[in-house]
């Protein structure tokens, strides 16, 4: 570990860093984040990145490049892989990506980053959580984002175990950004040997924080929006499991808070809303990360609030590297300058991230092999 902290970068706060993460970070700041010119707010960013329908279209073909795999997380319970392998595929490294709340393996983030990986030389493995990406048959329960469980069953078990592929890296973006770190910190020392680093964008890190944030009247079509997918799930788990969801009311149910205390809180083993927020949280368990791990989340994200990505064990940790950007939105980061890349700046951070770690890492296998 570096003895000193390294000079910051508007985007990059001062950090002690392990040597392969300050490489990394030198850099990252020498490529900030330029928000395009006509998107320089947060809600401007976090709408266009959801509803480019342009983008829509020139990634409509990648979804026929993947084969679809079905992995059981727990008896009764799978989920929908997506997978693209490379030719080589044990000798390659591989990014597992998992998407957000109510998003799946089709959402654009996980398709447009899943493209620029493979193009680097990675496996590329998209993870649909429990119900998503039309698997509703697939398991009696809901998911929430304490179930780190089962990205734990796909790396382990289905990537490492099955696959035997030995160089794996994790990506979440908002809600599974937030499992991911949760995860991480609760591997600790233990994570599997073949787990290299993780990645979270616009990680939802303090969800009662984040509650409160999507009430604010200027929020509401995010409100709602999320709503109106998460009550369609219910009535459909209902159809299929009636004795399990109680629709009656539905209506009713106006907050994300109001959901998460009528059924994501039961189903998962909490209390209630509070202590589902409370134990699910992944920033208690950042500061006990122990393998290179990249953070990207904006200021003005009108989702996730900046606040919690400024507590000193974020910063305290050197294997963690926090890129912290005034613009950006929730998981938008379009640029306006591509620079020969395409203009999602934070896709183009998490491949180079995880690019560079393998390539520090072949290095070291490289050396280790001459002695």
């Amino acid at each position: 570990m570096n003895s000193g902290t390294q000079p910051a970068a508007p985007h990059v706060p001062p950090q002690a860093l392990t040597p392969p993460l300050e490489e990394i970070a030198r850099a990252f700041r020498s490529e900030p984040f330029v928000p395009h010119t006509l998107l320089r707010g947060g809600h401007a960013q976090t709408i266009v990145a959801a509803l480019r329908l342009s983008r829509d279209k020139s990634l409509r073909g990648e979804r026929r490049l993947f084969e679809a795999r079905l992995a059981e997380v727990e008896p009764g319970a799978r989920v929908l892989l997506k997978c693209r392998w490379q030719e080589e595929r044990l000798k390659a490294p591989t990014l597992l990506l998992i998407h957000g709340l109510e998003g799946s393996s089709d959402s654009l983030y996980i398709l447009g980053t899943a493209r620029k990986a493979f193009a680097a030389g990675f496996n590329v493995v998209c993870m649909n959580m429990r119900n998503c990406g039309g698997t509703e048959h697939l398991t009696p329960t809901l998911y929430h984002s304490g179930m780190t469980a089962d990205i734990h069953r796909i790396i382990n078990d289905e990537l490492a175990g099955r696959e035997g592929l030995r160089e794996i890296y994790v990506a979440g973006f908002s809600m599974s950004g937030n499992m991911v770190l949760r995860l991480a910190g609760e591997y600790a020392r233990e994570a599997p040997r073949a787990l290299a680093g993780l990645c979270a964008v616009s990680p939802s890190i303090d969800l009662s924080g984040c509650a409160d944030r999507i009430e604010r009247r200027e929020n509401t079509v995010y409100r709602w929006s999320f709503l109106r997918s998460l009550r369609r799930r219910v009535r459909a788990k209902r159809r299929q499991h009636p004795a399990l969801y109680d629709t009656r009311g539905l209506w009713r149910v106006r907050t994300l808070r109001q959901f998460d205390g009528r059924y994501t809180a039961p189903q998962g083993g909490y209390r209630d809303a509070a202590d589902y927020y409370a134990r699910a949280s992944s920033l208690p368990f950042i500061a006990r990360i122990q393998r290179p791990t990249l953070i990207i989340h904006a200021s003005d994200d009108p989702i996730i609030p900046a606040e919690p990505f400024r507590d000193p064990s974020i910063a305290g940790n050197p294997e963690v590297l926090l890129v912290l950007t005034e613009h950006g939105g929730h998981v938008g980061f379009i640029a306006g300058e591509s620079g020969g890349k395409d203009r999602h700046w934070a896709e183009n951070r998490v491949v180079e991230f995880c690019r560079m770690l393998s390539r520090s890492a072949e290095g070291l296998r490289r050396r280790g092999a001459k002695q």
